[in-house]
């Protein structure tokens, strides 16, 4: 089942702020207008990386979500921004001796007791934190796509092997997945690194803004590479469109922590491919 505004064209929302504006497809909106993709999910709408998130986005015409990975002590792949549950759950009532309330000292079945949803709203109480699995199928079946960033992959030595191997189980390796609907992106270089040697099919992406000089390293196994909104140049910029990354496409730019007055023109103006907001 696909999205009923996932062709929206921002053209109708050119002057409203992305972080509400519609989603357009891969190759880019309407008018010449950027993507936006839904920050964990439509975290202003519903609690951040959960499934109500995912469905708050497709109500709302993003074709594009992201989201945060980490793995559990029992080495299951979560959703969830912070390295602690401490914020976006209950944990502190439900498991009170267990402090700092690290996800990796928590088995999957422990973090699904949890209620993570109340924090941000009555309504959504017993909302869980959805295992990376049910997120990807609540994403097949809505028709949507996904930038999945590796969380704190230093604290999860091998996340990067598990990772792909559940997007294997889950059919996210196949030509349709990986040719428009995945980008796997983190700030640790060699993660990302490590993602492309093992599936050479997926779209990669590195967040932060590296020096002009030290380009051309990166697109020998990146597709992207992703600032924040406050560190974009036109130079940089335009050195980043001047490589091709490993498929041979000109690398393109996704710009994040984007101001909440920021229209889609503004960010097209720029020279960026879109945002994450």
């Amino acid at each position: 089942m696909k999205p009923a505004a996932a062709g929206v064209a921002f053209m109708a929302v050119a002057a409203v702020p992305l972080s509400v504006a519609g989603a357009g497809p891969w190759s880019g909106a309407g008018a010449g207008l950027p993507l936006v993709i839904a920050h964990r999910g439509a975290s202003r709408y519903a609690p951040e990386n959960t499934l109500a998130a995912v469905d708050a986005a497709y109500r709302r015409g993003f074709l594009w979500v992201e989201n945060d990975v980490q793995r559990t002590k029992d080495g299951q792949l979560v959703v969830l921004h912070d390295t602690t549950l401490r914020r976006t759950t209950d944990v502190e009532r439900v498991f009170p001796g267990r402090a700092p309330w690290r996800v990796r000292d928590f088995t999957a079945a422990e973090i699904a007791r949890l209620d993570a949803g109340s924090w941000f709203g009555p309504r959504f109480a017993g909302e869980r934190v959805p295992t990376l699995a049910a997120y990807l199928s609540r994403l097949d079946h809505n028709g949507q796509r996904l930038l999945l960033e590796i969380k704190s992959p230093r604290v999860y030595p091998g996340i990067e092997a598990d990772l792909v191997g559940e997007l294997r189980r889950r059919g996210w390796l196949d030509r349709t997945h990986t040719g428009s609907r995945l980008v796997v992106q983190s700030f640790c270089v060699r993660c990302v690194k490590a993602v492309h040697e093992l599936a050479p099919q997926v779209r990669t992406g590195i967040l932060g803004s590296p020096p002009v000089a030290g380009l051309t390293r990166f697109a020998r196994f990146v597709d992207e590479i992703n600032p924040r909104m406050s560190a974009l140049s036109s130079r940089w910029i335009a050195a980043v469109h001047r490589l091709r990354g490993p498929h041979g496409r000109p690398l393109e730019v996704y710009a994040w922590d984007v101001g909440k007055n920021t229209g889609a023109r503004e960010a097209r103006d720029r020279g960026i491919e879109g945002v994450i907001a």
